[in-house]
Order: C-alpha cells, then structure tokens, then sequence
C-alpha cells in the first residue's frame, strides 16, 4: 500500500484537498465557504462524480437549480455547464473524477479568473 500526503489547494471560495492521482482519476475533498460559489463551467474532457458530505449544496446542472443535503451524489458529464453554491453555510463535497483538473472553462466567475 502506498501511503502520501493530502495536497491542500487554496481557492477563493475555500479549498480542494486531494488525497488520490492516478493515471485514471482523481479523488479530493472540496470545502466551499457560507456565501461563496465555484465558477459557472464546464469541462470539454473531464467526467465528475460527487456527493454531498455535509451542508446544503445550491446546485445547478445545465439550466437546472436545486439544493441538495448529505448523502446526495450525482454525475456531470464532459460538456455540462455547473455551479455549486454554499448559500446557507460551509459545504463538503467528495469527488471522484478522470485526472484532467486543467480542464476548467469559465464562463463567469465571482472572483475575476478568465478562461481556462
């Protein structure tokens, strides 16, 4: 078994830390801040599972709005334009996903960040 240290990522809205790289995916945490969001974006190449750790999670997939709780888990498929939101208070996510984390386009963001 090989054994690492968790890699903490600073971002504006809180942090990711990610705990698995491999050659075909990716495993980290995400830790979005009471009254911040992600960038609105997509991914041309990356495919995302998550679910709902803790917090109530504002979603949006496509044109859709929801909030979701704990347990909730769901896809976004490469080319699903998404946001998440932490209206209420801090929210935990995990996500497993193929290893393109470079594969970012914004297409708005609360924080000034362009493109890819």
């Amino acid at each position: 078994m090989k054994m690492g240290l968790v890699e903490r990522v600073h971002k504006p809205w809180g942090h990711e830390m990610i705990f698995a790289r491999a050659k075909k995916y990716v495993g980290k945490i995400l830790v979005i801040e009471k009254g911040h969001r992600l960038s609105l974006q997509l991914h041309r190449r990356k495919h995302e599972s998550l679910m709902v750790l803790r917090g109530r999670l504002r979603l949006r997939l496509g044109k859709k709005m929801r909030t979701v709780g704990p347990g909730t888990a769901f896809t976004i498929p490469p080319n699903t334009i998404h946001r998440f939101e932490a209206a209420q208070g801090r929210v935990t996510l995990i996500e497993v996903s193929t290893p393109e984390l470079w594969d970012v386009v914004r297409l708005q963001d609360d924080y000034g960040r362009r493109g890819k």
